[in-house]
């Protein structure tokens, strides 16, 4: 059976930015990098997780 996790959109929107403030970087600069593929594996996951929990705070409102 699958793991289900329940978060509100607060709390989404604060693990968003305390992924931003670990790789030092604003979602702009992190976007433009993932545009070019200058990212390290870290930055990379990163960007991931980023797309994804947009993906769930865009389809919220």
């Amino acid at each position: 059976m699958p793991t289900v996790i329940h978060k509100t959109r607060e709390e989404l929107e604060d693990q968003r930015a305390q992924l931003l403030a670990e790789v030092g970087m604003s979602y702009e600069e992190l976007s433009a990098r993932a545009g070019v593929y200058s990212l390290s594996m870290d930055e990379l996951d990163v960007w991931h997780t980023i797309e994804g929990l947009d993906y769930l705070l865009d389809g919220e409102s």
